[in-house]
């Protein structure tokens, strides 16, 4: 299994991501929240020479297929290609209100846009027209001035996000990885998301094993070297999972395992700006099933138990401060498993 790191979206990541290829991370995930991913994953590419690079994720629908094959074509290029594109759709208040883009039809429009990009790099890559018309984009124009002809790289891996079953479906038809949320459980990517992946890949006449196809997952962990930092991270994950079960896009999961109400009475409080409430409605069953709370010597076998036949690289979700150097053992012990 790779081990990823996930950066911060900070400027400073360009120079954090040298360290993270220094402590034997096999790949680093810059998300898209402050700060545009792409310009500083350019420059950390120039500052590294092994790692994987990629962002997790960049918001697809708040760009035009153009605008993101070429950026996806020009970071390929620039690590040499190391690049991975990670893109996903966003929530709809988002996409209209903040990036004043259209809305409509997420699944249908994704699936859609991951065709436009890729016949964007087909006609760059093979020099054949570009003829693409669909329901949400049409690109139809390419002139040899604007055409930056083939990759020597090839074409950067497609990730797509995912939560929902139609989402998932569209990841396993089109995209090359799928990014599994942070907020699931086992018992939902066995139920759910396996099993809607596979039909997207059956749908594009693929192996339905998945091989070749990589599914990155970033559980929740709850540990800590001692009794107060296993405290410190339990709070911070009951107040994590609080506030994803809070969302209302959410609420399916949740019906899953029987916790539908839980969810709702975090909606309540979320809306009343109870956040730092929220945490203790998260029972420990809840906090057991999404995440990993386990020792420090114990983390990379549990992760490994439960989800070391469907991830082919994972990353840790522990935002409770602890050193880098923490997960060394933790990475390299997952790496061998």
């Amino acid at each position: 299994m790779k081990v990823d790191y996930c950066l911060t979206g900070q400027l400073d990541d360009r120079e954090l991501v040298v360290a993270v290829e220094a402590h034997g991370f096999d790949g680093a995930w810059m998300p898209e929240l402050t700060h545009d991913p792409f310009p500083i994953l350019a420059i950390a590419a120039t500052r590294t020479t092994t790692i994987e690079l990629g962002t997790a994720i960049t918001v697809a629908f708040a760009r035009n297929p153009m605008t993101m094959a070429v950026l996806g074509n020009d970071l390929q290029t620039y690590s040499s290609g190391r690049f991975l594109l990670g893109i996903g759709s966003q929530v709809k208040q988002h996409i209209t209100r903040r990036f004043s883009m259209p809305w409509s039809a997420p699944a249908d429009r994704m699936r859609e846009y991951l065709q436009a990009v890729r016949a964007i790099w087909r006609c760059w890559e093979t020099g054949e027209r570009l003829q693409f018309s669909g329901e949400f984009y049409s690109h139809t124009l390419m002139t040899p001035y604007f055409n930056p002809g083939p990759n020597p790289f090839g074409n950067p891996a497609l990730i797509l996000a995912s939560v929902g079953p139609r989402m998932t479906r569209v990841a396993g038809e089109l995209a090359d990885g799928l990014f599994v949320h942070a907020f699931t459980t086992e018992r939902y990517v066995r139920e759910v998301t396996l099993p809607a992946l596979r039909e997207g890949r059956v749908a594009a006449d693929k192996d339905d094993s998945l091989s070749g196809f990589e599914v990155c997952g970033s559980p929740m962990i709850v540990t800590g070297a001692d009794d107060e930092q296993m405290a410190n991270a339990e709070a911070a994950i009951r107040s994590q999972i609080a506030f994803y079960a809070s969302t209302p896009t959410y609420r399916p999961l949740l019906q899953l395992h029987g916790w539908a109400d839980i969810g709702e009475e975090l909606t309540a409080m979320s809306k009343n700006g109870q956040w730092a409430k929220m945490g203790q409605l998260v029972n420990d069953d809840m906090l057991d099933a999404f995440a990993i709370v386990a020792k420090p010597a114990d983390v990379a076998s549990r992760i490994h138990q439960r989800f070391g036949d469907v991830f082919t690289r994972t990353s840790f979700l522990a935002p409770y401060g602890l050193p880098d150097h923490f997960w060394a053992p933790i990475t390299a012990e997952l790496q061998t498993l």
